[in-house]
């Protein structure tokens, strides 16, 4: 099947050097004004200004919009049963996080809610979660587990995440998220519980192992013992670090080259520059920071002046970031984190498929990618993050396929 793309406004190709993209390329979207793609086959074949093809050829008019990449979400944690809206409340009403999660809240109390649910009630929460990903213009999602804590749940989650459809799914192993409560107090035996039972299971069916390195959680020591099984089994290693303190887990992340150091809200200098020079790609929610009421937002503009290719995710989960909306996140960015627009798209498209190890297949428009973008309801990729609150997605696509319209999801 052959199709054009015609009438774009912008053409946000995200053209550049295969690798991550650093400093000033952060601000290089590779725009094509009046541009036009031809895709075929679910590839792009060609993407620029006046391209030629036949009478056969199926075009879709863009209409003037902006045509970008589908946003890449590198953090997000979608499968889970129930929510957490009793705690918003209380944190509204003064109570911290922590003193919610050590009143047996928090990710335990998902984690009890999710053991009792069944994969089909899981998948049936999920897909709920994947219309409000595609709406937001998203096309693929690093998916995390973590919220069954033991052998069996962990592996309902990944066999669920395994069934996310349309949205394109990478999945992470995240048994180190937080101890169970059959646990509490034994803290050393759950973790040899996952080192020892859940990483060989589940290695089948992730790509990454990820784990909450807080010294109240899983403390460094602990976490390297994770991550160093992990990476035995073939896992690509991916980090909570420095969220709610300076633990030194961006040490860590840079001291066992993980893809990712994750939060970072905590991080100094000197972790920064560890990053930096063992090449660990930052991946910032600031989703997370805005919905737990801190102020508190990684310095990514140091980040960036360090010559670090920072990642932009939501962070999606029932507690501490309840959002699949990237263009919320692109304007917490620039209003809190002072990154441009163009810095933010960058970082939340092929940024985010390098983190993932994806950057030759999406990320951004150029010829032999697969045909992931999207058709935004607006003339300037800036008013993504300018006006914030707003779904710009007009029509999504996947490998050239259309999975999401706005005029169909009205009828």
């Amino acid at each position: 099947m052959q199709f054009a793309v015609v009438g774009c406004s912008e053409l946000v190709t995200l053209a550049g050097p295969a690798r991550p993209r650093i400093g000033a390329e952060l601000r290089e979207l590779g725009i094509v004004k009046s541009g036009a793609m031809l895709i075929r086959d679910g590839r792009i074949i060609e993407a620029g200004a006046d391209l030629k093809f036949d009478a056969k050829t199926e075009v879709i008019d863009a209409g003037g919009r902006v045509v970008m990449p589908g946003f890449v979400d590198a953090h997000t944690h979608p499968v889970f049963a129930g929510n957490r809206a009793d705690e918003f409340e209380k944190r509204a009403e003064g109570a911290t996080y922590q003193e919610i999660a050590a009143g047996g809240g928090g990710i335990r109390s998902t984690v009890r809610r999710t053991r009792a649910a069944s994969e089909t009630e899981l998948l049936a929460a999920a897909a709920r979660y994947t219309e409000w990903f595609l709406r937001n213009g998203t096309t693929t999602i690093e998916a995390k587990s973590g919220y069954g804590l033991s052998l069996d749940d962990e592996l309902k989650l990944l066999h669920t995440i395994g069934r996310i459809s349309p949205l394109r799914t990478v999945p992470t192993f995240l048994g180190a998220h937080e101890v169970p409560d059959e646990y509490r107090g034994r803290r050393a035996e759950y973790l040899q519980l996952v080192i020892r039972e859940m990483l060989p299971r589940a290695a089948s069916l992730a790509k990454f192992c990820d784990v909450f390195c807080e010294p109240r959680v899983f403390p460094v020591e602990e976490a390297r013992q994770v991550l160093l099984a992990a990476r035995s089994h073939g896992l690509g290693l991916r980090m909570h670090a420095d969220q709610l303190e300076n633990g030194g887990g961006a040490r860590l992340a840079a001291e066992l080259g993980a893809a990712t150091a994750d939060h970072l809200e905590h991080t100094d200098p000197e972790g920064i520059a560890a990053l930096r020079e063992a090449r660990v790609q930052p991946v910032l929610l600031p989703g997370a920071v805005y919905a737990l009421g801190s102020r508190h937002y990684p310095d990514a503009r140091a980040m960036i002046a360090a010559g670090l290719p920072v990642v932009l995710a939501t962070d999606f989960n029932p507690g501490s970031s309840p959002t699949t909306s990237m263009p919320m996140i692109l304007s917490l960015a620039a209003t809190q984190m002072k990154m441009t627009p163009a810095e933010s798209i960058t970082a939340s498209t092929i940024n985010a498929a390098f983190s993932l190890g994806l950057g030759a297949e999406i990320g951004s428009l150029e010829p032999g990618k697969r045909a992931d973008f999207v058709i935004h309801d607006c003339a300037d990729h800036r008013e993504l993050a300018y006006f914030f609150g707003i779904e710009f997605a007009r029509e999504v696509y996947i490998d050239g396929k259309r999975v999401w319209s706005r005029r169909q999801a009205a009828i």
